[in-house]
């Protein structure tokens, strides 16, 4: 890049000098934009097991990228992962995310042979895999869109997004009892919650694994999408560009209340719901919200 740049600029000045003022003008805009983007891609994140995108301009596309361990969670993929969702969700232009994998595989389980040789005294100092939870305390809605294998530490990065659309493909599990050990990274917690004690433990104790449409069926999912390449990636941004079009501090309230019933009582969560409630009629939001409704015109929301 640099070295093109570097040609065009000697190639450049001694063209402008026989053309017209408006043709420079040009030229040297042609310039400060070709200067721009570089910058702008210097300034970039750069990750080695993640791809980062913007296909809307208020929703963030991270794609899990270890084809060829078919998306394993490493350490290092971990560490990627929270700092782009993280930046994600500091960032006011963005307001919602999705996280996918590849067609073959979200991701087929946690890294195995980084696993394999680590000792007790190491991962119960270290705190191992406690760097997981960081995708508990982000604000914003974060979409998983799930083809091919999420298996064991997949199944678990699933569900933790907040909400979860699957291809006909997927395949769910948690296999680690085939390994000599439990999941470790949430599942046997969020699982109960989700399916109840009886199919959580099957799940945990036999290792056995259930298609896209039995996981509906159980409520892991939100909905199995037809059939296509591609097309749960599609109908998770579509879904994602939706969300972003409300008002970003009511989304955020809203995925603040339905994660707070998994800890709170009935009586508990009624109350923490009113409260959030009356305290949204404190934003220019819910003004115009509103007055839109009651003008029968479309809301401008301003998120504040």
């Amino acid at each position: 890049m640099a070295a093109r740049f570097a040609r065009g600029s000697f190639a450049v000045p001694f063209r402008a000098r026989f053309s017209s003022s408006h043709s420079r003008q040009n030229i040297n805009f042609v310039l400060r934009a070709r200067f721009m983007s570089s910058e702008s891609a210097a300034a970039a994140p750069q990750y080695e097991n993640i791809l980062v995108s913007r296909p809307e301009p208020n929703v963030l596309l991270v794609t899990l990228n270890r084809p060829k361990a078919l998306n394993a969670l490493n350490s290092a993929l971990f560490k990627e992962l929270n700092k782009a969702l993280l930046e994600a969700d500091r960032d006011d232009s963005i307001a919602a995310m999705v996280l996918t994998g590849s067609e073959r595989a979200f991701a087929a389980g946690a890294d195995i042979k980084e696993m394999k040789d680590k000792t007790f005294s190491e991962v119960y100092k270290g705190n191992f895999l406690e760097n997981w939870t960081e995708i508990n305390n982000l604000r914003k809605p974060l979409i998983a869109a799930v083809s091919g294998f999420a298996l064991g530490g997949g199944c678990e990065l699933a569900l933790m997004c907040d909400i979860i659309l699957a291809s006909p493909t997927a395949k769910f599990g948690q296999p680690e009892i085939n390994l000599g050990v439990i999941p470790g990274g949430g599942g046997s917690q969020r699982l109960a919650h989700i399916v109840g004690k009886s199919k959580a433990m099957e799940l945990v104790l036999t290792g056995r694994t259930i298609t896209a449409e039995e996981a509906e069926r159980w409520g892991m999912v939100s909905r199995v999408v037809g059939e296509g390449e591609g097309q749960v990636v599609k109908e998770a941004l579509a879904m994602a560009k939706e969300i972003a079009s409300k008002s970003q501090i009511a989304v955020q309230a809203g995925k603040e209340v339905v994660n707070a019933a998994y800890e709170m009582t009935l009586r508990e969560g009624l109350r923490f719901e009113r409260r959030i409630f009356h305290g949204l009629f404190a934003t220019n939001d819910q003004k115009e919200g509103m007055a839109a409704f009651a003008e029968k015109r479309k809301a401008n929301f301003t998120h504040t």
